[in-house]
C-alpha cells in the first residue's frame, strides 16, 4: 500500500476533528452541559467540574465517515470494517445514553450498572451473530492449540468484547490518558494489520489514530472536553473486535496492559476489601492511587503511556516482527 493511502485516512479523520470539535465545546458551554466529578475522588479534580464531555461523538463521527469513504474510494469496504464500525457506534451508544443521563440530572451517575451490562452483552452477542452468519473466522488459538468451538469462541468473543471496553471506561480518569494509550494500541493493531495485508482494518486503525490525535489537542491537561463514556466504550469493544478480526485475540492482554491492570487493581481491591475491610490502594482505579500518593496528573500520564507504548513495540518485535 503507497504511502498515500496511509496518510489519508490518519489526516481525513484527524481534520474532521479539529474542524468539529470547537464547535461541539462551544454549543456544550452554551447549554452549560459539563462533568459531573465523583465526589469520592481526589479533591483537586473538582475544578474539572463543568468541563464539556461527550468528545466522543465527534472522534467516532469522523472515524466512521473516513472508513466509509476510504474503503470505498480504494476499494477496501468488507464485512469486517464494518463489523468494526458497527461494535463501536453501539457501544458508544451506550455510552451516550449513561452521558447523556449524567448531563440531564447532573449527577455522576448514568446508566445503572445492570442496564449498561445488559446492552453491553446485546451488543457483543449482535456482533457474533453477525460473524458465524457471514462465516468469518471463530477459531481460537492458545498456544499450540486450535480450538475450533463456536461455543468457547462465543463466551471468549463476549468477555473479551464486554471486558475491554469496560477496562478502557474505568481507565478514562485523567486528561489525556485513554486518548494517548488507545492512539498506541490502535497504532499497535494497524501495524500487525499491514503486516497481514489487511487493508480494510489497517485503515480502521489509521482513522481511529487520526482521530485520537486530533482529539488529544483538546483533551490534554487542563482538557477542555473529556471524551465520555461514548468515547471509551467505544474504543475499548473496538481493540476487542481488531485482536479478534486479526486473529491475535490474546495480544490484547499485552498491548493493552495499562487496561487491563486499571481493571485488575479495582477488582483485588474489592476481592480483599470484603475479605478484610482493608484496602490495598489508596483509591482505585490504579490511577488515582497515584495521585493520591503525590504524583501529578502529567507524571501519572506519561508513564502510562510509555509502560502503553513499550508494551506494544515489545509485543510487535517479539511476535510480529
Amino acid at each position: 500500500m503507497e504511502l498515500l493511502k496511509l496518510l489519508i485516512p490518519f489526516l481525513s479523520s484527524g481534520i474532521i476533528v479539529i474542524i468539529l470539535m470547537p464547535l461541539f465545546i462551544k454549543m456544550m458551554r452554551i447549554h452549560q452541559e459539563g462533568q459531573q466529578i465523583r465526589t469520592e475522588g481526589p479533591k483537586w479534580q473538582d475544578y474539572k467540574a463543568g468541563t464539556p464531555t461527550m468528545g466522543g461523538v465527534i472522534f467516532l463521527l469522523a472515524l466512521v465517515l473516513t472508513n466509509i469513504w476510504v474503503s470505498s474510494y480504494f476499494q477496501s469496504y468488507t464485512i469486517s470494517l464494518i463489523l468494526i464500525n458497527l461494535v463501536m457506534i453501539l457501544f458508544g451508544l451506550i455510552g451516550f445514553m449513561d452521558d447523556f443521563i449524567k448531563l440531564r440530572k447532573h449527577r455522576n451517575l448514568g446508566l445503572k450498572a445492570g442496564q449498561k451490562a445488559s446492552l453491553q452483552v446485546l451488543f457483543a452477542l449482535f456482533y457474533i451473530g453477525i460473524a458465524y452468519f457471514y462465516q468469518l473466522p471463530h477459531d481460537l488459538a492458545l498456544g499450540d492449540w486450535i480450538i475450533h468451538s463456536r461455543i468457547i469462541f462465543l463466551v471468549f468473543a463476549l468477555i473479551w468484547i464486554v471486558g475491554f471496553s469496560n477496562a478502557v471506561n474505568l481507565t478514562d480518569g485523567l486528561d489525556g490518558l485513554v486518548g494517548g494509550l488507545a492512539a498506541i494500541a490502535y497504532s499497535a493493531y494497524g501495524y500487525i494489520a499491514y503486516q497481514q495485508q489487511n487493508w480494510d482494518i489497517l485503515i480502521a486503525c489509521l482513522s481511529v489514530v487520526g482521530a485520537l490525535v486530533a482529539f488529544l489537542a483538546f483533551n490534554h491537561k487542563p482538557a477542555k472536553i473529556f471524551m465520555g463514556d461514548v468515547g471509551s466504550l467505544a474504543l475499548g469493544a473496538g481493540l476487542a473486535v481488531l485482536a479478534i478480526t486479526l486473529n491475535v485475540p490474546w495480544s490484547l492482554l499485552w498491548i493493552g496492559i495499562v487496561f487491563v491492570i486499571e481493571t485488575a487493581s479495582v477488582m483485588l481491591q474489592v476481592a480483599v476489601f470484603r475479605r478484610t475491610h482493608k484496602r490495598i490502594f489508596k483509591m482505585t482505579p490504579i490511577h488515582h492511587h497515584f495521585e493520591l500518593s503525590g504524583w501529578s496528573e502529567w507524571q501519572i500520564v506519561l508513564v502510562f503511556w510509555m509502560v502503553g507504548l513499550i508494551a506494544a513495540i515489545s509485543y510487535l518485535v517479539i511476535f510480529i516482527g
